[in-house]
C-alpha cells in the first residue's frame, strides 16, 4: 500500500481509478484498509475543490413534496392559497416567517435551507 496526499487533478483521478478497482474487497483487508485511507483522502480533496453550496429554499420544497407525494393543493394547506403556492415554487413572492416556520415543521426542512437567498 502507497498512499500520497491528493494534491493536484491528476492525484485525484489516479486515487479514484485505484479506489474503483479495490472498491469491493474485504473490509479486513490490506486492500479494504487501502480503499478506506483513499475515501478519506478523496472527500477532502472533493470538499476543497468542489464544494456544494446550500440547497435553494424553493427547490428543497420541491423536492420533499415529491419525496412526500405531495401536490400543490396539499401545499396550500401550509402556505394559504393555492394561487399563492405557485408564486413562491415560480418564485415571483418570497417566503414569510410565517411560512418558514409552517414548511419546517410540517416538512422537516431545516430552517438554514429556507431562510437562503434565492
Amino acid at each position: 500500500m502507497n498512499i500520497n496526499l491528493i494534491k493536484t487533478e491528476e492525484d485525484y483521478q489516479e486515487a479514484l481509478a485505484r479506489l474503483d478497482v479495490i472498491f469491493d474487497t474485504p473490509l479486513d483487508s490490506p486492500d479494504g484498509d487501502e480503499a478506506d485511507i483513499l475515501s478519506i483522502l478523496i472527500e477532502k480533496y472533493e470538499d476543497e475543490h468542489y464544494p456544494i453550496g446550500p440547497p435553494d429554499p424553493i427547490e428543497a420544497i420541491k423536492f420533499r413534496m415529491e419525496q412526500m407525494g405531495m401536490k400543490k393543493s396539499d401545499m396550500a394547506e401550509i402556505l394559504g392559497y393555492k394561487s399563492r403556492v405557485s408564486e413562491i415554487l415560480n418564485k415571483k413572492r418570497k417566503l414569510t416567517l410565517e411560512m418558514i416556520r409552517r414548511l419546517h415543521e410540517k416538512l422537516n426542512i431545516p430552517y438554514e435551507t429556507l431562510i437562503a437567498d434565492y
